[in-house]
């Protein structure tokens, strides 16, 4: 599990672990770490054209103390000072092992083989400053490695939010643990590959976000025992597809085939369509509450106008809700259910549930998928470029997988009988959500290889995605 925490944890941790140690040692930690990263970065530090971007916090502390590292390795540093002041320790440093303060700011960038982004740390708010915004474009355009100290400069650490220029980095080297911005876009996008520096923090059991990986989706997975039969590996149910929209219905199916439950029952009108892909489906013209026992239900994909929605929210087990299904949603009548409800709205979705701008929930997605999980009591899987899956308490989870290739149409249909699926099969809410969007982006990964994909093709990927998990 890599696991996230805001700087208000991270700050309380780095206080009580500095009044154990002589001062400056934690500093002198993160310092060895960074300048290790950019030297397997740089490959050969000897003669390498090393810049550092220097704010007046500790942040830019860091950068001297690694640049002085790489400076006694053969590295050719100069220091770009952005800030009031500099931190006197690091600077000492730095000129001390043969480094120097640049003249010209534009002129070593254009040079330059890395650049260290040590301009703002993990408490900066805001874009960037006038003063540094030239710099950091200059460094960008440069032919450059650049790499962030901590966080990328100009993004929120706590929210993954951007509020004008920041910087672009290729690599992001943090200290003592993640922070949400890096794991949550639009800030994710500026951070590049991460790397985490171990300098003993001593922090909290429960993060503020945390991303699944391999291990911890294989523990979660369903597997069937040798006594099962499909009714005990659980059934659900789905209310999709119309007469204008019966693909819908048939990628909810394929989803919710491939997500370990025993059976699927499909209710609408696009049962012909549905058993010409999958005879294995139980087929049921409705209403759902005559279809037969499900311990899921699946609604929205496609489904127009087309009633059930009452029926199913109506019903006593879990129900994920999606598209269609979440048009005019009743906040009441969905904390009213006596069993979970999984909400997977998109943007644009969430934004009307929420009396917003679709832009805005995209700037704040940490936030908004917290404010629709508190308004509905609900799971609440938002999906985009970052995949976020937020009950009414415990940490946020970042779903880690997926392509852009997976913005196509119906992927959310598949994504939706996939994650309904789950439920049935035994999973808790914000378990299931979160293991389908990881394996719904696995599988989509999977099938493109840098080509375009279509929804089914994420479908008939799930298996070996699940493979991939378990293996």
């Amino acid at each position: 599990m890599r696991t996230a925490y805001r700087v208000e944890t991270v700050r309380a941790a780095e206080a009580a672990l500095m009044a154990t140690l002589p001062e400056g040692a934690l500093m002198q930690r993160a310092a060895a770490g960074l300048a290790a990263a950019c030297a397997g970065l740089l490959g050969r530090v000897y003669g390498a054209r090393v810049v550092l971007l220097v704010g007046s916090g500790d942040n830019g502390g860091d950068a001297l103390y690694a640049g002085a590292r790489l400076a006694r390795r053969g590295a050719r540093v100069s220091a770009v000072l952005l800030g009031s002041r500099a931190h006197e320790g690091g600077l000492g440093a730095l000129t001390g092992a043969g480094g120097r303060v640049a003249e010209d700011a534009l002129r070593v960038l254009e040079r330059a083989d890395l650049v260290l982004d040590g301009i703002t740390g993990i408490g900066g708010r805001g874009g960037l400053r006038p003063e540094a915004v030239d710099v950091v474009r200059a460094a960008r355009d440069s032919a450059a490695v650049v790499v962030a100290v901590d966080l990328p400069s100009g993004v929120d650490a706590d929210t993954g939010e951007v509020h004008g220029e920041a910087v672009r980095a290729d690599a992001t080297v943090t200290f003592g643990a993640y922070k949400p911005g890096l794991l949550i876009d639009p800030a994710r996008e500026h951070a590049g590959a991460l790397r985490l520096v171990d300098i003993g923090l001593a922090l909290p059991s429960a993060p503020d976000v945390e991303a699944l990986q391999h291990l911890d989706v294989a523990r979660l997975l369903p597997v069937p025992a040798g006594e099962s039969d499909k009714y005990r590996r659980g059934v659900v149910g789905v209310v999709a597809g119309s007469a204008r929209y019966p693909g819908a219905a048939v990628l909810a199916v394929s989803g919710a085939l491939r997500g370990g439950a025993g059976a699927v029952r499909y209710v609408g009108p696009a049962g012909d369509a549905v058993l010409a892909r999958h005879p294995e489906t139980l087929v049921h013209a409705g209403p759902p509450g005559k279809a037969g026992r499900v311990q899921a239900w699946v609604i929205g994909p496609g489904l127009g106008d087309t009633p059930g929605a009452d029926d199913v929210l109506g019903s006593d087990v879990p129900v994920l809700v999606d598209a269609d299904g979440l048009r005019n949603l009743d906040p009441a009548a969905v904390r009213s259910r006596p069993a979970p409800t999984v909400l997977t709205p998109h943007a644009g979705e969430a934004a009307a549930l929420l009396g917003t701008a679709r832009e805005d929930v995209e700037s704040r997605r940490l936030e908004a998928v917290r404010e629709l999980a508190g308004r509905y009591g609900a799971t609440v899987l938002l999906k985009g470029s970052t995949t976020l899956v937020a009950s009414a308490d415990g940490p946020v989870r970042v779903n880690p997988t997926g392509t852009p290739w997976l913005a196509t149409a119906g992927s959310g249909d598949v994504l939706s009988g996939l994650a309904g699926s789950l439920l049935a099969a035994g999973l808790a809410a914000r378990d299931a959500a979160s293991v389908a969007a990881y394996l719904h982006g696995l599988a989509a990964r999977r099938a493109a290889r840098d080509a375009p994909i279509a929804a089914y093709d994420v479908a008939e990927a799930l298996p070996g995605a699940w493979r991939d998990v378990r293996g």
